[in-house]
């Protein structure tokens, strides 16, 4: 379900962030977005659950793409992934819109690409670090550990 951050007064479609709700990374990250209100009052950033299968996908696109990367429908209706989706989604952020205007600079989406695939690599290790730190995941962390009584 799409969750707007703040209404719009036009009708342009929103700023929306598709982003996968069942991995704990995510939902932190997008929890320091969603806290924000975007810089145009008008303007707003909506966040959709793609891992949620009750939750429309963008048309040409599977849920399985959508999990495996960060992507973004701009206002246009253009579908960004990656490091192009983070610059999208910073230019309408307070705080953020510094990174955006960096990854302007030459060469910087290419590294900020690069770096974001170098990432992916890992993220199934840091999901299950990040899991561990969620209250849920603590406990079922330590009752693994403990010797059954």
């Amino acid at each position: 379900m799409m969750e707007p951050v703040h209404k719009a007064v036009d009708e342009s479609p929103p700023l929306t962030v598709l982003y996968d709700g069942a991995c704990p990374l995510c939902r932190r990250e997008i929890g320091v977005y969603r806290g924000l209100r975007p810089l145009q009052a008008d303007a707003p950033v909506c966040f959709a659950d793609v891992s949620d299968v009750s939750v429309a996908l963008p048309a040409g696109t599977t849920r399985e793409q959508l999990l495996a990367r960060f992507h973004v429908r701009g206002r246009d209706g253009a579908l960004l992934s990656g490091a192009q989706a983070f610059l999208a989604l910073w230019a309408e952020l307070p705080g953020w819109r510094w990174l955006a205007l960096a990854g302007r600079a030459p060469g910087a989406t290419w590294v900020m690409g690069r770096v974001y695939r170098r990432f992916l690599r890992w993220r199934p290790t840091l999901q299950r670090w990040a899991l561990r730190l969620e209250p849920s995941g603590i406990e079922r962390a330590n009752s693994r550990d403990e010797p059954p009584r």
